[in-house]
């Protein structure tokens, strides 16, 4: 596997959730992380832990759906540290009313730009220098919503976690010439704040049931650590009690019942 020490490594949506366990992650083996999210202050918490563990980090906040903020950041991180080895393009959201006939065109333009628009301007912004490095890995954070299409994460969300995974593909296509990766992983219901948005509220058993932030974490180390001759192109990840597997489960027990079998 890899050594992890001495890279640079972009995190977006490191100030919570999969972001924050990235940036711990990643900085405990070794890694320099550059930590960037709309807030300043979660992100100079997750800094301030990584640094009292005897890690590297640096807090580089700007909202990345817009436009030159992408490209300004990266340019600042090879300033500062002459090279940028691993994207992890992990920045998203989604809103608690998301059904078409909730949605309005500045919540559409939210959903597209924080989940796929912002993405495609990172990558956009570290492939000349992954070029001349002739070596990158890019990790984008998709969803279960990015493989299957289903109404519980809305159009707006669904169609952009789609256009990631596609994304991710077409860099494969294009960069693997130039010693680039890309991988996607594509987790099922993780326990993390932007839950919070669901218009249905969970409960804490359902959450103990789901995927953790770090179980992803864990998940995009293990890609970043792979032999420069090896690419997850696509991961899936799902929680080992499916909450749609059960729910199939339990209406086909009650079609039995009905049919008197």
């Amino acid at each position: 596997m890899t050594d992890l020490a001495g890279k640079v490594v972009w995190i977006t949506g490191a100030g919570s959730g999969v972001g924050e366990s990235a940036a711990l992650g990643f900085a405990a083996a070794g890694a320099t992380v550059v930590l960037t999210g709309r807030r300043a202050e979660p992100l100079a918490v997750v800094a301030a832990r990584i640094a009292a563990a005897g890690g590297r980090a640096t807090c580089m906040p700007g909202d990345l759906a817009r436009r030159q903020v992408p490209y300004r950041i990266a340019q600042d991180i090879l300033a500062a540290h002459g090279r940028i080895d691993i994207l992890v393009n992990n920045a998203g959201l989604n809103v608690p009313n998301r059904g078409w006939k909730d949605l309005d065109a500045d919540t559409i333009a939210l959903l597209v730009d924080a989940n796929l628009t912002s993405a495609m301007f990172c990558a956009h912004a570290v492939l000349p220098a992954m070029r001349a490095q002739g070596d990158g890995i890019l990790i984008h954070t998709a969803s279960g919503a990015g493989r299957w299409v289903s109404l519980l994460s809305g159009p707006g969300y669904t169609a952009a976690k789609h256009g990631m995974v596609a994304m991710s593909h077409q860099l494969n296509m294009s960069e693997c010439v130039n010693g680039i990766r890309s991988m996607v992983i594509c987790p099922g219901e993780i326990a993390t704040p932007i839950l919070k948005n669901r218009p249905i509220p969970l409960t804490q058993q359902e959450l103990d049931r789901m995927l953790k932030p770090e179980d992803v974490a864990d998940m995009m180390l293990y890609c970043a650590r792979l032999p420069r001759h090896v690419n997850l192109n696509e991961v899936v990840m799902l929680p080992a009690w499916n909450r749609a597997y059960v729910a199939a489960l339990d209406n086909q027990a009650r079609e039995r019942a009905a049919k008197g079998g």
